[in-house]
């Protein structure tokens, strides 16, 4: 317990919160890496998977190629991009690294969201003279929202934790107390850092189940019973009267 104490002493030193390293500029630059990060790779993720779904085509090889960029280690990655592009463009090379490590989940979410959905639904959707973009927009993006939530809070959660050892190659963020502490033997220091990031993933995924939990419509979530799933909410949506 004593090193709990002293961990939490050290978070709330008033030293925390001076400095180039203080935790609100750590806290800062974990959370501008992170996002900025699943940003872009749900703008490559996203309409991908969208698609995917939609169409019921390409699922084999999104699942390949989601599965072969699960299997690429992070540090590693990260390293030999920093190598590659450069010290100068390490933050490129770890945003890069992010992407990469976001993208499965999110395109897993994306068009897992619409492939859920009873086909009955759709065709229903066709046979009231609905165009593909309208069936895609008010029929299909809806109902697969709370996955597609799902799938963001996933890699969100990954990065969060990922972004930690961009402390190595001198990113800062979270991870800084605990690269820096370890060769100091500063075991406070590291299990505060630590504690700092665990907080972070817990806060966010929090906010990030609320979220999923809003984006099923409301209609389906007043008639779903606790354990249906997608397939019989789209079943209850479309047998629901106008």
């Amino acid at each position: 317990m004593n090193l709990f104490a002293d961990a939490f002493a050290w978070l709330f030193s008033p030293d925390r919160l001076e400095g180039p390293y203080s935790l609100q500029t750590l806290l800062t630059q974990h959370l501008l890496y992170s996002i900025v990060s699943v940003a872009v790779a749900a703008a490559i993720a996203f309409p991908v998977g969208w698609l995917i779904g939609h169409t019921g085509k390409g699922r084999e090889i999104a699942v390949a190629i989601s599965g072969a960029a699960r299997a690429v280690p992070s540090f590693g990655l990260l390293v030999l991009l920093v190598l590659v592009l450069g010290v100068v463009r390490t933050p490129l090379a770890a945003v890069i690294t992010f992407v990469l490590l976001a993208i499965p989940s999110l395109l897993a979410g994306a068009y897992t969201g619409l492939e859920a959905i009873d086909r009955r639904v759709i065709d229903a959707a066709r046979a009231m003279g609905m165009t593909e973009w309208q069936i895609f927009t008010r029929v299909e993006l809806p109902l697969g929202m709370p996955l597609l939530v799902g799938g963001l809070r996933s890699a969100l959660l990954q990065v969060i934790a990922t972004v930690t050892i961009g402390a190595y190659v001198n990113l800062g963020g979270l991870g800084w107390p605990i690269i820096q502490g370890i060769p100091l033997r500063r075991f406070d220091q590291v299990l505060g850092g630590a504690i700092l990031v665990a907080a972070l993933a817990l806060i966010v995924d929090l906010l990030l189940a609320l979220a999923q939990r809003a984006a099923v419509p409301h209609g389906v979530r007043v008639q779903q019973p606790a354990d249906s799933t997608t397939s019989s909410r789209a079943r209850r949506v479309a047998s629901a009267p106008a």
